[in-house]
């Protein structure tokens, strides 16, 4: 008990209208308008709670906070205080903020990278069912895990490891490890880098029908596939990756496996099954410790 899984992610970003029709043209997400403030964000509706991705209009493309969902109010106490003893400053969330999340109660930190980090309790449900473009259907089924990279790659362990009770799934060495929350592989991934980024947001999908057709929207589209259709070595998911507005991955994937508590962590070896060739170099092909 504690953590339940991956909630929500706000993004600064330079071009809503880019992301926007990324999301709706390409992905087959909605995306509605919300005020907050005196700022008016996009809110993307990859299932049928509020919203699990908000795009904050910015003069720069950076991670905003990053939500986890908490199973109880006695869990985000004991976090809290796990947190507190570990010499991480917890505050409360702001009422306005706490009901665009959709939450009951809502803390947040600042991870060693300078990342806020958000701790919610409660989910509102905002619709029964997600409308679809046609042929998109389920389509996105939620949100499923991203990937950060960091030089502060041993201090972001401790906290997720440690700290906030994550199980480690699997690695490849020298400097990249997969943690998990729930049943499901992973909802994070942590890699040593020179400078702080998110590598990627992946977005979870009903079958491999709807990636397949997720993936020829994206080229019908002329949306930039930065890495191709592939399955991974370690969770199993065949999946494709888009780079998106900001600049990083959103991985678009399916049929990744569940673990449970018997489940030995080890060295997966090489990073993919098939497939999943990039466009670029990858910068885990060799990743620095």
């Amino acid at each position: 008990m504690g953590i339940r899984k991956l909630g929500y992610v706000g993004l600064n970003v330079t071009d809503v209208e880019a992301w926007t029709d990324l999301l709706k043209r390409t992905l087959g997400i909605g995306v509605t308008t919300a005020k907050f403030g005196t700022e008016e964000i996009g809110l993307a509706e990859l299932d049928e709670f509020k919203y699990r991705v908000a795009l904050y209009p910015s003069a720069e493309d950076t991670p905003r906070h990053l939500g986890w969902i908490v199973d109880t109010p006695p869990d985000l106490d004991r976090l809290t205080q796990r947190l507190t003893d570990a010499g991480y400053t917890v505050e409360d969330g702001s009422p306005e903020e706490t009901q665009l999340r959709g939450a009951t109660r809502l803390r947040w930190f600042t991870d060693p990278v300078g990342y806020r980090v958000e701790l919610a309790i409660g989910e509102a449900k905002a619709r029964t069912s997600v409308a679809r473009p046609d042929g998109t259907h389920p389509g996105t089924t939620g949100l499923g895990h991203f990937v950060l990279a960091s030089p502060k790659l041993a201090e972001l362990r401790e906290l997720y490891e440690s700290v906030l009770e994550f199980k480690l799934t699997d690695y490849r060495a020298p400097g990249l490890y997969f943690f998990r929350c729930n049943s499901a592989h992973h909802a994070i991934a942590l890699a040593g880098a020179d400078a702080p980024s998110i590598h990627h947001l992946e977005f979870e999908h009903g079958s491999i029908d709807d990636v397949g057709r997720s993936y020829d929207r994206a080229k019908a589209n002329g949306a930039p596939i930065s890495i191709s259709l592939g399955r991974h070595m370690n969770d199993k998911a065949i999946s494709f990756y888009v780079q998106n507005p900001s600049g990083f991955h959103l991985e678009i994937g399916c049929g990744g496996i569940e673990v449970g508590d018997d489940w030995v962590p080890h060295d997966f070896g090489v990073s993919d099954v098939w497939g999943h060739h990039h466009t670029n170099t990858n910068p885990f092909a060799s990743p620095a410790s």
